[in-house]
């Protein structure tokens, strides 16, 4: 039995402790907002709508940011055997994100505004992302030296730290007035640029995962695949264009929309296959040695083949025309981010944190109950937002020209329901993640511990 971990926290582990306070307070500022959806007005005073909307996104977004960054470099480390290029880079990131994360969302708080959508915070606080985003991709490839030869996720985390600089500037050319004031460029640029940004976060948390599967089987030979490199190249390619299905309402350029429904058909696809595979190829003792992070990898895996389903018909132009915003996007939206992309980030958080001074045996049925809370709750949400899409679709094409307010209160059913899912959602997900922060601000804080065999989950 492996003994359990006396050694201080890494810095990359506190990219991943970071992430995880920010998703709870993602989770709590979603809650809040359901409910001021049911009930228009509520907290209006001290935290309107305007305010927790921005919150809500914001903490989502860094937490899926910061903990791909840890995932990366404890991997890096794992792979390469050696030390970073510099650990006082590693540092200056980190501090540059935390705090930089954490004056966006008092900014928020204060209703301090003055960026656009998911980035609604001013201008001036992207400076220090940037800054920590430059010193990641010359610490990254200081320490890597050479992507030849290197396995996919390679490959993966170089892509992936690339572009995200590319189109996180390129989300900032509105203040330019250039682009500004031509509408249609600049909704395109905008656009295009969050389109492929997610496609860049996904090839650090999908490089991770690969890593992480290599890493649970003792297979090496997926990451070396011709599958895994045709994951890469699909990956590279919807990064670059699968963003087009945003705009066809767009008067842009007909190519971009026809190649970006292409890419539409397979932008999951490969990443489910591999999956599947490696799930097939497993023991039963391996699943239980890492049943905790197979147990997210698993969850990821059915919620990648949903929003397959869901993104491949609302990459259809005739059926965009009804979906585009309408909340089956938000169901795609919150299908993807917590069900993808989350779970694939708790399966690094728990294969990387689960060995901790403090054994985890006391909170074995706390995370396997949240697990199924989360995973049951998620679903009910993701169904009421595609039905509510679906009534609300009818209502903006209809001729018969119903009231807004009629059609509100048609939809307060689903809206009821996916309060209540994402409440009883946000729940399992803390039951998760409670155990890991727990255990990890005690080792941080020295708590005293015996030194006894680590069971893992």
């Amino acid at each position: 039995m492996e003994q359990l971990n006396t050694e201080k926290i890494t810095t990359p582990k506190l990219f991943i402790l970071s992430g995880l306070f920010l998703v709870v307070f993602g989770l709590l500022f979603g809650i809040v907002g359901a409910f001021q959806y049911i009930i228009p007005g509520l907290f209006k005073e001290y935290l309107s709508f305007e305010k927790v909307r921005p919150l809500h996104v914001s903490s989502v977004i860094f937490w899926i940011i910061i903990t791909a960054v840890g995932g990366t470099w404890t991997y890096i480390l794992e792979y390469t055997q050696k030390k970073i290029y510099s650990s006082i880079l590693i540092k200056i990131q980190l501090i540059l994100f935390v705090f930089t994360f954490i004056a966006i969302l008092i900014s928020y708080f204060f209703g301090v505004f003055g960026g656009r959508e998911y980035w609604e915070f001013p201008p001036l606080l992207a400076l220090p992302i940037v800054l920590g985003w430059v010193l990641f991709i010359i610490n990254f490839i200081k320490t890597i030296k050479t992507i030849k030869h290197h396995p996919v996720y390679v490959w993966m985390w170089f892509t992936g730290t690339v572009f995200f600089l590319f189109t996180f500037l390129e989300s900032y050319l509105w203040i330019f007035p250039y682009f500004r004031n031509n509408v249609v460029n600049d909704m395109t640029i905008q656009w295009k640029s969050y389109g492929s940004m997610v496609g860049s976060w996904n090839m650090l948390i999908y490089g991770c995962s690969i890593y992480l599967m290599d890493k649970i089987s003792g297979n090496k030979a997926y990451a070396r695949s011709n599958i895994a490199f045709a994951l890469y190249f699909t990956g590279l390619f919807n990064l670059m264009f699968n963003w087009g299905h945003h705009i066809y309402v767009l008067p842009t350029h007909n190519f971009i929309k026809h190649i970006s429904y292409l890419v539409s058909m397979t932008e999951l696809f490969i990443i489910g296959r591999i999956i599947y595979k490696w799930n097939s190829t497993l023991s039963e003792a391996k699943k239980n040695f890492y049943r905790s992070s197979y147990r997210f990898l698993a969850a990821a895996d059915v919620w990648i083949f949903l929003n397959l389903l869901l993104a491949i018909m609302m990459s259809i132009p005739a059926i965009n025309l009804y979906t585009h915003g309408t909340h089956i996007t938000v169901a795609h939206t919150m299908g993807t981010t917590i069900g993808i992309n989350t779970m694939l980030l708790l399966a690094i958080a728990y294969e990387t944190l689960s060995n901790s001074c403090i054994s985890f045996e006391p909170y074995k049925k706390l995370m396997k109950s949240g697990y199924w809370i989360a995973n049951f709750s998620l679903f009910i949400f993701w169904i009421s937002l595609i039905i509510a899409g679906i009534l609300k679709s009818k209502w903006q094409m209809s001729t018969e020209q119903i009231p807004f307010a009629e059609m509100k209160e048609m939809l307060k059913p689903y809206f009821y329901s996916f309060l209540i899912a994402g409440t009883v959602l946000a729940t399992g997900l803390i039951m998760v993640i409670y155990p890991l922060v727990k255990n990890q601000v005690l080792c941080i804080l020295n708590t005293e511990g015996k030194q006894i065999e680590k069971t893992e989950l």
